[in-house]
């Protein structure tokens, strides 16, 4: 598919022709004929009256007088009055305080916004208030897909254990904790006592090469680092002692290393020696509720670090903090998924990604996580469908593109899984189209929510999403959630409506970064979301409302690559192959197809004499692997003469994106403002003959 809309000139959006977009979204079907804006579902009035969402309202109706005639009144309110509504959601969720703060907002400014000054409170301890005896606080399994439960009262008491063991080793507020643990309940346990004493967590996925690991964490400079020896994926366990060994030993930051043998339980050789055991750390007499105490931090304490994808250079360390998640999470989870107490909920995801701080978030409000470390297709293709029914699953989340998969695989899980339990479907990670919303409605449950939304790593949250009472029409997002003023903008700021434009938010969120790590002066912080539109942020997608505020995603504006819902940033896929003795130079793009399906090619330049065989191209894709994760390898490889750059020297990815999808080649890129204008005719002659492949 070609998406007709981008922009016309390099590194400045202008506004688009948005009649082809205009005919694809009102027009667009497939075999089954389904049509975007089609109605799939529509909600009773009793499964409205019993969501989340009106309790609020029947609340805001009851303590502030007022009464809205439909949720987009509601939301219009919010935005409107958006310190009214943020106390709200304050007061509706007992946030606790140890000290009051004095406003909503001190400074309203975009970036630098002052939530709740004066406040101080502690994200860990409004997990942890949904303490009870008896209670299942999470669910997890392996590719065994054994569920194992862990009860409130061993999470609460080995959080405390844990965390009192971090202040004996001197971890202070402030103190970076990182970790390469997958995804099981011992990370969660780490997560929460590293927030309980304030200190400050950042997690990589060990599926992450050593070069990505190191990319991330040495930016922030560790003092504690929590590991494990390895994960499973696709029946086979994945040794990884060496890759801990060669972080520990590169990050001299690194103090204490806290040792979980996950896939040996039985050994005793770490990955270095010092190492603390964590079943040696944990036995210890239990830590009362009434003995701890925990860290008071000011509103915007840094809660964790989460990474960018890395597309212009090394991966940015965002910052959030506990009072800006706090408030978000509950928002999220809650009002806009329809997560009650005891819900369980199962999204497939990795340590790596901010869907696991969402997954982990859901125990604010005494949802029950499920978590699962290993591939989604193992051992049969339906795996997590399996899992999410012998679970009980009320909400089941994953990437648009594992329904791809499962479609494509001919897996009809209705015609195994009774689903009893299963309420509501959440899609996060890429662009979700008519086909897949529909899909689920054919092949999982007929009376089902299915709730596609954005969000990102950016904000960990969401932009836009589900709003419980509203019908599900197929390929729309329902409406930009509550408190976040989510405009398209043109070129020159003004605000589009059934036009498509840039994705920007107009007014601060709680959990907009607080800043980037060492980021000198917010100079990096400025340029990713605001230099277009000063005091404006820019999300880096296209994007169009409608005149009833249903949303389309329509892909990314930059040159961000997205494999199976996971951004990948093309600095790392570079930083890879030219590092080889046999890569001078490459350039990755990502090109989107119909169906949602995806083709990404490298094309790499050689040294002199050096010709691109099947013997180098496993030798590149191996390194990929190596280095990063296998969602780096291309769909193949090409050896080139030339990468095109500007005058400037960056490397032109969208240009080459463009032109490989079709664009007129006048519009995709601009000759004069290259320094080797004549490196654009190889892919100019590459899409004329590959056209089958790429559109």
């Amino acid at each position: 598919m070609t998406l007709s809309s981008e922009s016309d000139n390099i590194g400045a959006f202008k506004k688009p022709d948005n009649s082809g977009y205009r005919t694809m979204i009102t027009n667009r079907t497939d075999v089954s004929m389904v049509t975007v804006g089609e109605i799939l579902w529509e909600p009773s009035q009793e499964w409205i009256e019993q969501t989340n969402l009106h309790s609020y309202q029947q609340w805001l109706k009851a303590n502030r007088n007022l009464e809205f005639d439909d949720l987009h009144q509601l939301r219009r309110w919010s935005l409107d009055h958006l310190d009214d509504f943020w106390q709200s959601i304050w007061d509706y969720f007992n946030i606790e305080a140890s000290t009051p703060p004095s406003a909503v907002l001190g400074k309203r400014t975009m970036p630098g916004a002052e939530w709740f000054p004066g406040s101080k409170l502690n994200y860990a301890q409004h997990i942890l208030r949904n303490e009870k005896p008896g209670k299942t606080a999470l669910l997890y399994a392996n590719e065994d897909h054994v569920l194992h439960e862990l009860g409130w009262s061993e999470l609460a008491n080995s959080v405390r254990v844990l965390a009192t063991q971090l202040r004996k080793m001197g971890v202070k507020p402030g103190d970076r904790i990182g970790s390469y643990m997958t995804n099981i309940p011992q990370a969660v346990t780490a997560l929460l006592a590293c927030s309980s004493i304030g200190a400050i967590w950042s997690s990589c996925s060990p599926d992450f090469g050593t070069h990505s690991v190191l990319d991330r964490l040495s930016q922030i400079e560790p003092k504690v680092l929590f590991c494990v020896d390895g994960y499973h994926y696709k029946g086979k366990a994945f040794d990884r002692k060496a890759e801990v060994k060669n972080i520990i030993e590169t990050l001299p930051s690194i103090e204490k290393v806290i040792y979980f043998p996950y896939l040996d339980p039985d050994d005793s050789s770490p990955p270095v020696e010092n190492a603390i055991f964590w079943n040696d750390l944990l036995d210890q007499p239990p830590v009362s509720a009434d003995e701890f105490e925990f860290e008071q931090v000011p509103f915007d304490q840094p809660l964790w670090v989460l990474f960018s994808s890395g597309t212009t250079g090394l991966p940015k360390a965002i910052v959030h903090s506990h009072g800006g998640i706090l408030l978000e999470q509950h928002k999220l989870g809650v009002l806009h998924y329809n997560l009650k107490p005891e819900d369980r909920l199962f999204f497939f995801t990795t340590t790596g990604w901010m869907m696991w701080n969402f997954v982990v978030g859901s125990m604010l409000y005494g949802a029950v996580p499920i978590l699962y470390d290993g591939n989604p297709t193992y051992p049969e293709p339906d795996a997590l469908w399996k899992l999410a029914d012998d679970a009980g699953a009320a909400l089941f989340g994953a990437s648009p593109t594992l329904q791809q998969m499962q479609e494509n695989m001919g897996i009809v899980p209705k015609d195994k899984f009774a689903f009893k339990k299963l309420e509501s479907i959440m899609l996060a990670g890429s662009v979700v189209s008519a086909e897949c919303t529909k899909w689920f409605y054919d092949n999982v449950k007929s009376d089902l929510y299915v709730a596609p939304g954005s969000g990102g790593t950016d904000i960990c949250s969401g932009f836009n999403g589900p709003m419980p009472g509203l019908p599900v029409k197929a390929g729309v997002i329902q409406m930009p959630h509550l408190g976040v003023d989510l405009q398209a903008f043109d070129e020159a700021g003004n605000s589009l409506i059934n036009e498509v434009g840039e994705f920007v938010v107009t007014q601060p969120m709680p959990s907009m970064p607080i800043y980037f790590w060492h980021d000198e002066g917010n100079e990096r912080y400025k340029e990713t979301y605001f230099e277009d539109y000063p005091g404006i942020w820019r999300q880096g997608d296209y994007f169009m409302i409608n005149d009833e505020d249903g949303c389309f995603v329509l892909g990314r504006s930059d040159a961000t690559l997205n494999r199976y819902g996971v951004r990948i940033g093309t600095s790392e896929i570079y930083r890879a192959v030219d590092g080889m003795d046999e890569g001078e130079d490459s350039i990755i793009v990502n090109l989107d197809l119909p169906g949602e399906q995806f083709f990404m090619p490298l094309f790499v330049k050689l040294p002199e004499g050096k010709v691109l065989d099947d013997s180098l191209k496993q030798k590149i894709c191996q390194k990929l692997r190596t280095d990063y994760t296998p969602r780096h390898i291309p769909d193949d490889i090409y050896q080139v003469e030339e990468i095109p750059y500007t005058l400037t020297g960056k490397k032109m990815e969208v240009p080459i994106r463009k032109i490989l999808m079709g664009k007129d080649v006048s519009k995709a890129a601009n000759r004069d403002a290259m320094s080797n204008p004549g490196s654009l005719d190889y892919f100019i002659t590459f899409q004329e003959e590959h056209k089958d492949k790429l559109t």
